[in-house]
């Protein structure tokens, strides 16, 4: 395991986090759903007894079951403001925006735009002839022709040979090159970078595959793959083919690359935690959610609503039906949300996905039972900035957690895992 050497900030991408409190240590996580009149009163309590803590200003707290939905709010947008927690309260949702990019690239699929096992040289000529490395430790010359080519489906799935490496900053050639680039795709996201959808694509082609394509599960770089994969085939930006095809048809008006300015008094401020102490990277007004991206980042770079999401999640739930209509079909929200990693791709994972999940296109997926994560076959991902979704079929539960607290690690933090434990014992009948 890496997790002490590793960049703190290198797991943003991940989605993941390990608290700083020790009061809010020990919690154990989601059994099978069962009815408790105390369940909502605790998923309040605990996210009240979090903000009294200082693990963040706010947290919005959202859990529906079937028809059912429960909000609930503690706290500030920001330690020194004075405005509340509110249930339109916008946030960063980081890796939470890989699932609405692999539905963007699996609609494009039913238009027939896309096919799921066709190589991508088509659209991004960039990456056709790859050269791989022959080890992690090889400088970037040392490299073997790529068996094949990367595939539509290796991008959904983070097997298309780009992605984060699990080791300290600077250990290996490839990551200085990758530093020296100054990309997206490796670590952290980052809004401020100058590059296009075309000037990235140029800068990822100058460096080799870390694995052959299909091999080994790499995480994050396939999102804003993705994303630039969706643009081309469009001929529009990804945020455009989102605003018509999800956000506009699910009514996710709050969801963007972006926030405007008539919505700024909802955004809330962004912290890490240094040392214990809070420290306010992003504000809601001249920050870098304030103006549109020059690369929107299909991994991470949506600013969202809990309502907002939630509607996509039960669009998911719904097998890709929205009011009547059909935004999906059932075999493409199947294969979005069934694990498509073989066991040692899981376990070559495991320092982001955990232990027990697998992946699908965009989203974790739960395999094994255990107590410390949500119900087998449940589906969903986290968000560095410091949020988390799973959605559970087999029993119609989602349950969203928001906070302004960024996560500094693989390990999900006690009180997102508390609240999802939480949300399996709350009777919102």
């Amino acid at each position: 395991m890496f997790e002490s050497a590793i960049d703190r900030r290198q797991l943003l991408a991940g989605g993941l986090g390990a608290g700083i409190l020790a009061a809010l240590r020990g919690c154990k996580a989601a059994p099978r759903p069962a009815s408790s009149k105390g369940g909502l009163s605790k998923l309040r309590a605990g996210l009240e007894q979090a903000v009294a803590a200082g693990y963040a200003p706010g947290a919005l707290g959202l859990v529906a079951l079937g028809p059912n939905v429960e909000v609930m709010t503690a706290g500030k947008l920001a330690f020194a403001g004075e405005a509340r927690m509110q249930r339109d309260t916008i946030f960063r949702i980081a890796s939470m925006t890989k699932a609405i990019t692999a539905a963007a690239v699996l609609m494009l699929i039913e238009d027939g735009k896309l096919k799921l096992d066709e190589p991508i040289d088509r659209l991004i000529p960039e990456l056709a002839n790859r050269r791989v490395l022959r080890s992690i430790e090889a400088a970037l010359d040392d490299t073997e022709p790529a068996r094949r080519s990367i595939t539509v489906e290796d991008l959904l799935t983070f097997r298309c040979g780009y992605g984060l490496i699990l080791a300290p900053p600077g250990r290996y050639p490839i990551q200085k090159a990758i530093t020296a680039l100054g990309i997206v795709g490796f670590g952290p996201p980052d809004t401020a970078m100058p590059f296009n959808n075309d000037q990235w694509i140029a800068k990822l082609a100058t460096l080799p595959l870390l694995a052959q394509p299909g091999e080994a599960w790499l995480y994050t770089a396939g999102s804003n793959i993705q994303g630039v994969l969706v643009a081309r085939a469009t001929g529009e930006l990804l945020s455009r083919f989102c605003e018509e095809r999800i956000f506009g048809p699910l009514g996710m008006v709050d969801t963007g690359f972006f926030v405007p300015a008539d919505k700024t008094g909802r955004f809330a401020t962004a912290y890490r935690f240094i040392n214990d102490k809070a420290v306010a990277w992003d504000p809601p007004v001249k920050g870098l959610w304030n103006q549109p991206p020059r690369f929107e980042q299909g991994d991470a770079g949506l600013a969202s609503t809990a309502d907002d999401y939630l509607a996509f999640a039960r669009m998911l739930l719904a097998g890709g039906r929205h009011q009547g209509k059909a935004l999906l079909s059932p075999s493409s929200v199947k294969a979005m949300t069934t694990d498509h990693l073989t066991p040692e791709q899981r376990k070559g994972g495991e320092q982001v996905l955990s232990r027990g999940r697998g992946w699908g296109y965009g989203m974790s997926v739960v395999v094994e039972s255990s107590p410390d994560q949500p119900a087998r076959g449940a589906f969903g991902w986290n968000g560095g900035y410091g949020s988390s979704w799973f959605s559970d079929p087999a029993n119609g539960l989602t349950a969203i957690l928001l906070t302004q607290h960024e996560f500094s690690s693989g390990i999900l933090d006690p009180v997102h895992r508390r609240f999802q434990a939480d949300a399996y014992r709350a009777q919102l009948a």
